[in-house]
């Protein structure tokens, strides 16, 4: 696989079945509305304002708007809605002139499938999924499992009890892969660490990653339980993880976005750490691609090495154990270190 820094934006909206709105911006003049290249954006449930996974992409386009105007639409998928609707979805949006786009979520997999290859001449960009390729496909996919590993070793250093929790949103192999990192890293740091572990819904019930009581009912649960670390792969689901935190008086980690700058302030003091996936870079890269003629199908990889993934240090929290950290980074980029992907 080739590791390179990538980017991505998707699809539009299917009536009924989530909302759209388009947007241009003229980039210091470098382009006009008529001329402007047009780029559909597809949210995975819970959509721009999530303040997690579908913010890192929401944030990857408006760089692109904002840099090299292209004109934009957005729409975003409905808890339950049948697989129809996602394929519905992308075909209007090309259909619509917006013959670039990007699905953001593996759940759109399958649409993505059938919509490239009845649209040879769309380019669609899809992240965290390599179940849908082809030659008008790019494939945007990360080491959440090597930047897991970073946040699992803060969480084992961090804690006090020697008992954490991890919250996944729905119980998939992408979410497994954060487990497993996580788990990983706080076992090179405490091998008799507890690691409490809940998912939120199962599939076909994507809900996990936009249900903010079932997040909060969670960590509840391991806070009572002796955990005072809690970290989330819950998308918006994780802003039940921090009211948790923040009313227990214990600390919550978050994923995708910098969370301790997107959370409400009345729980961002609970935000010791996030797990960063560059989703935003993997969007703008994409976009900036098609601009310049350069696309290019195929598995792009953002791992620890290419800076796909990492940490933040948002509110000088876990400052005294930086060094440790960037120590197993280390380690991990020079292959000493192996992050599996399952738990």
């Amino acid at each position: 696989m080739k590791i390179v820094a990538v980017a991505s934006v998707a699809a539009m909206a299917l009536a009924g079945c989530g909302s759209s709105t388009d947007s241009t911006s003229g980039a210091s003049g470098k382009t006009s509305a008529a001329k402007a290249m047009k780029i559909g954006m597809a949210y995975d449930v819970g959509g721009r304002g999530d303040q997690s996974f579908n913010d890192a992409a929401a944030a990857g386009l408006d760089k692109a708007k904002k840099d090299l105007g292209v004109v934009t639409k957005e729409a975003t998928a409905v808890n339950g809605e049948p697989e129809s609707a996602r394929e519905e979805r992308l075909q209007q949006l090309i259909d619509a002139g917006y013959t670039n786009a990007i699905a953001v979520g593996f759940a759109y997999a399958p649409a993505v499938k059938k919509v490239a290859k009845a649209n040879p001449d769309a380019k669609i960009a899809l992240i965290d999924s390599t179940d849908a390729t082809g030659p008008n496909i790019e494939n945007l996919t990360f080491a959440e499992n090597e930047g897991s590993f970073l946040v699992g070793a803060a969480a084992a250093l961090k804690s006090k009890t020697g008992n954490i929790g991890f919250v996944g949103g729905v119980n998939t192999d992408l979410i497994k892969k954060f487990e497993a990192g996580y788990k990983m890293g706080a076992k090179a740091v405490n091998p008799a660490v507890k690691i409490q572990v809940k998912y939120l819904t199962q599939p076909p019930d994507f809900s996990g990653f936009g249900d903010p009581a079932k997040g909060k009912t969670a960590a509840e649960g391991m806070y009572q339980q002796g955990a005072d670390v809690v970290y989330h792969a819950a998308g918006g689901s994780g802003g039940g993880v921090f009211t948790a935190a923040a009313a227990a008086k214990k600390m919550a980690i978050g994923v995708d976005s910098d969370q301790a700058l997107t959370a409400p302030a009345n729980v961002k003091d609970v935000i010791i750490t996030s797990m960063l996936k560059k989703v935003d870079v993997a969007t703008f890269d994409f976009i900036k691609s098609l601009t310049e003629g350069k696309f290019v199908a195929g598995t792009k990889v953002y791992d620890l090495k290419a800076g796909g993934v990492g940490y933040s240090t948002t509110g000088g929290k876990i400052n005294d154990i930086v060094p440790k950290l960037e120590a197993f980074k280390a380690q991990i980029i020079a292959g000493k270190i192996v992050v599996p992907t399952k738990p």
